[in-house]
């Protein structure tokens, strides 16, 4: 094992702990952010099993002293079902999985902050790509063995999608060179896409991306946009673990769009999940014959603008402007009730003077913009929000709903 060094470690370290049903709930650049192990969803295995890494890592241990903590967390949580689950092969093939790539994500990521410092890329501004030897099984892929030395600038899109590894048990790594060192361009073909898997040649699905380049993005992002292709009770569950943890990233986000949507008075269709639905009051929907696609509730500038309009304002029924930038703290206390009569939620909740009240689109289709990308998503949706009388919501057409 190599020695760790700062910046490798500082990645790993600088992780949240995401719990997880399958490899791929999150993609690609979101692993920047998240430390995750398929099918680990309890808290407390996930910071066992992270810990076992941090060991290997800090402490330069091997493969055999994280099989044996491996094996002891297991037993200690009692996880079951968990792939390769059974056999002797099995488990072999999950434990070098885990703890290599692991290993490999955090050493590249470690790397690639290094290379592009921008001192250092003034000395060094050419990137070689170099093919690795040691994977299990020693079988060469071929693609990658046509990559072995690539040379590029370091700005090259090829990096974006190529910065070694790129896929499971990949031992390939990228090398900074001199500028007076020879320009080789990768074959033809080396950015086409492959229709059956929707990737690059020879990059693996999940590994079409450069470890450490998305360090510094919102964890928040990636969570908005993995809660929306989560089942409802599943991403009920996800909220509540990383809420905490996101609450002033997301408390950000949301006084941004507010204060930015008041100021111009115009539509973006910039949007924000403000909240998540738990899971007793999935179930209680559910029960009431409602099935949600996804446990998310956003506020999006269209509606936000409709809520503050001036004939609102001019009766004094709209929400003040300091109570929506702190929605998500009003919504974490608000009572969910069910509207019969023009069927969606409606949270109500408490002000100093009256009762705010907001009511939610289900499995509404929008479009929406995050992080400047536009997309159409299905989910709950803000309609509108005001200021109510308190017996508003006594009237029999809302259902109160467990919370």
């Amino acid at each position: 094992m190599a020695d760790p060094f700062k910046e490798q470690l500082e990645f790993f370290r600088n992780k949240l702990n995401l719990p997880s049903e399958r490899w791929d709930d999150i993609w690609e650049a979101a692993h920047d952010r998240a430390f995750i192990v398929a099918g680990a969803m309890k808290a407390d295995l996930i910071n066992d099993l992270r810990r076992a890494v941090d060991k290997g890592i800090s402490q330069g241990l091997g493969l055999g002293e994280f099989r044996r903590d491996f094996k002891q967390i297991v037993f200690n949580h009692g996880w079951t079902g968990w792939t390769g689950e059974g056999s002797k092969a099995g488990f072999a093939w999950r434990t070098r999985v885990t703890y290599r790539t692991n290993m490999a994500m955090s050493y590249s990521a470690g790397r690639y902050e290094q290379m592009t410092d921008p001192e250092y890329l003034k000395l060094r501004p050419l990137w070689r790509y170099k093919h690795g030897y040691t994977r299990e099984p020693n079988v060469p892929r071929m693609n990658h063995l046509s990559w072995d030395g690539v040379t590029l600038m370091h700005d090259h899109p090829f990096w974006k999608t190529h910065w070694a590894p790129n896929g499971f048990e990949c031992s390939c790594w990228v090398i900074a060179v001199d500028p007076w060192e020879k320009i080789k361009e990768p074959p033809v073909g080396w950015d086409k896409i492959d229709p059956k898997t929707g990737q690059m040649p020879g990059i693996m699905p999940g590994f079409g991306y450069a470890p450490g380049a998305n360090v510094k993005t919102q964890f928040r992002e990636f969570i908005d946009k993995k809660l929306i292709r989560l089942d409802a009770p599943i991403g009920a569950e996800l909220w509540k673990v990383l809420e905490p943890v996101l609450r002033q990233e997301r408390q950000d986000a949301v006084r941004d769009l507010v204060t930015t949507t008041a100021a111009s008075m115009r539509s973006t269709n910039a949007a924000v999940v403000v909240h998540a639905l738990t899971l007793t009051t999935i179930n209680d929907l559910k029960d009431k014959g409602v099935q949600l696609n996804d446990a998310a509730i956003w506020l999006r500038d269209h509606e936000f603008l409709h809520a503050i309009r001036e004939k609102k304002a001019n009766r004094g029924a709209t929400i003040p402007l300091e109570v929506w930038e702190k929605l998500p703290e009003y919504l974490d206390t608000a009572d969910p009730y069910w509207d019969t009569e023009d069927p969606g939620l409606v949270f109500g909740f408490d002000l100093p003077d009256k009762k705010g009240k907001v009511a939610v689109n289900v499995n509404h289709a929008s479009k929406v913009r995050i992080a400047g990308v536009r997309h159409i998503v299905r989910s709950n949706f803000i309609a509108t929000g005001g200021l109510i009388d308190e017996r508003n919501l006594s009237d029999k057409r809302y259902v109160p709903l467990k919370k």
